[in-house]
């Protein structure tokens, strides 16, 4: 039986998280930057906790700068376990992958991770959603992988180009989610490894 979009679950074993392009030179232009990073450091630390995988972007590093600090530092830093004892997360290394290609999917290294994680459905955040998200996910539905797109952390300098990429993303077949819904569509149940850290992170 064929699976309508829409109705596509995001599964923990069958996931990766791609960050695109969330830089120094392009959040202060975005519509709603702070808050942007502020939720996306707390989708990545979620995805973290779970054993998502995350792949992150940066687009033309020279011009645009680094990785933000607090998505920088959501990617390294290492997490606590919950009062159980249970979820600890060591620290690790970040390194960008560089692009200048719009989409992502134009990336051979983006591409060689994604392969290598063996994950069939990409979990997508960033900016702009116009131009790089719109591209990358377009792509991704191109290759077959399923497409998931966290609306409330994808921007762009202004909302009515977010709003119509969202309309494009959706009718070639992607799906919209939130970072919150996204999270406990991963955790799936109160009992589940994860549950309590991730209750604080949404708080």
């Amino acid at each position: 039986m064929r699976i309508h979009p829409n109705n596509k679950r995001i599964k923990r074993n069958e996931t990766i998280l791609a960050v695109i392009d969330l830089q120094e030179r392009l959040i202060p232009a975005m519509h709603g930057g702070r808050e942007l990073v502020e939720l996306s450091a707390r989708l990545i630390r979620g995805c973290r906790i779970l054993g998502t995988p995350v792949l992150a972007t940066q687009q033309y590093t020279r011009g645009l700068g680094a990785t933000v600090g607090a998505i920088a530092a959501a990617l390294t830093e290492s997490l606590p376990a919950d009062k159980d004892g249970a979820g600890a997360v060591s620290a690790a290394a970040f390194t960008p992958i560089e692009k200048t290609r719009f989409s992502a999917m134009g990336e051979p290294e983006f591409v060689r991770g994604l392969k290598a994680s063996g994950k069939k459905s990409v979990l997508v955040c960033g900016v702009e959603a116009h131009v790089c998200v719109l591209q990358t996910v377009l792509d991704l539905l191109a290759e077959g992988f399923d497409a998931f797109f966290v609306s409330d952390l994808i921007s762009s300098r202004k909302r009515g180009d977010a709003e119509a990429a969202f309309r494009r993303m959706a009718a070639a077949g992607a799906v919209e989610t939130t970072y919150e819904s996204a999270l406990f569509e991963l955790l799936e149940g109160a009992k589940e490894s994860g549950f309590r850290q991730i209750s604080g992170l949404v708080k």
